[in-house]
């Protein structure tokens, strides 16, 4: 993997960063904007898949579906089989508007942020090999 290609993992990962950080913000101290949250929790997933097909030489196409990037990604490392995203996906852009609008439960949250956290670890712990191997 060349050094372009790293920074640019690395980009993807500061953006997911940045979203995990608005989700523990608004956890905090209670749970503040409940789709909100939720919301950046798919955008963490999202932009961490999408940096783990990245390393794998895949160009990802512009897509908010969690179950289909976990699919892409089992490709080349089976045991993202195992994750279940619940309904991630969707709180993607299209649940930020009025007509489709849904207030999460306090449960919901939790366990979106909970999937959110897992697959940052899950993520880093691969990409640090794969980073590392060449």
């Amino acid at each position: 993997m060349n050094s372009e290609t790293r920074t640019y993992i690395r980009q993807w990962l500061t953006k997911a960063d940045e979203d995990l950080l608005v989700v523990q913000t608004l956890t905090q101290a209670g749970i503040i904007a409940p789709s909100a949250v939720c919301f950046h929790c798919q955008q963490a997933v999202e932009k961490l898949l999408k940096a783990y097909l990245i390393a794998n030489d895949v160009h990802v196409r512009r897509t908010h579906n969690i179950e289909y990037l976990l699919a892409q990604c089992t490709q080349f490392d089976p045991t993202f089989a195992e994750i279940n995203p619940q309904n991630l996906s969707d709180f993607s852009v299209e649940i930020r508007y009025p007509d489709d609008m849904y207030i999460p439960s306090d449960e919901e949250v939790i366990e979106h942020k909970t999937i959110a956290f897992f697959v940052r670890e899950f993520i880093e712990r691969r990409l640090n090999v794969l980073m590392l191997d060449e």
